[in-house]
């Protein structure tokens, strides 16, 4: 994630040219961040562990970046919300969170004997080390997933994905 994060921060320094230039609008110098910035930036993002802290440092990047491009500066703020609103854009952790899950609804949606599903059911045999329990990407899900929902009755509702789209993306 630490490396995402530098190579997205690497894209928006490379655009500054553009993203300080008058002769752009903000929306065209959005539409350019959303492409060559946030797509670098949530490449593979579907796979990762996250926490709070990972979600925060990812969350500040995208405001950083777009306190730029709509040019407010110190001692003129806005909140968050409505810098996210002006520019039309989710929060980065809300964006990570709904690609986890329709990643989620496509392993679900294979056959048992992939990869992908092995994995996602397989438990290591053992001891765990002493000290707090790593974060993984299957506590992750566990975490935002509905209390009422249980794995099978998760893999019976990723089989329609219309109705797996419309329970994941709220």
């Amino acid at each position: 994630m630490k490396s995402r994060l530098a190579k997205a921060q690497h894209a928006f320094v490379k655009l500054k040219p553009v993203m300080s230039s008058s002769k752009y609008n903000t929306k065209t110098k959005q539409r350019i961040f959303k492409s060559n910035v946030l797509s670098v930036l949530l490449y593979g993002s579907e796979t990762w562990k996250v926490t709070k802290a990972i979600c925060h440092s990812l969350d500040v990047f995208q405001t950083r970046c777009l306190r730029r491009i709509f040019k407010i500066y110190w001692p003129n703020t806005i909140s968050n919300e409505e810098l996210l609103a002006r520019s039309c854009l989710k929060p980065v952790s809300i964006e990570i969170q709904q690609r986890r899950w329709r990643w989620l609804g496509h392993i679900l949606r294979m056959p048992s004997s992939s990869p992908p599903k092995i994995a996602l059911k397989w438990t290591p045999e053992g001891k765990r080390s002493h000290g707090r329990p790593k974060e993984t990407w299957c506590h992750t899900i566990e975490r935002e997933r509905k209390k009422e929902w249980t794995w099978s009755s998760m893999e019976k509702m990723a089989q329609d994905r219309s109705k797996w789209r419309t329970l994941t993306s709220a």
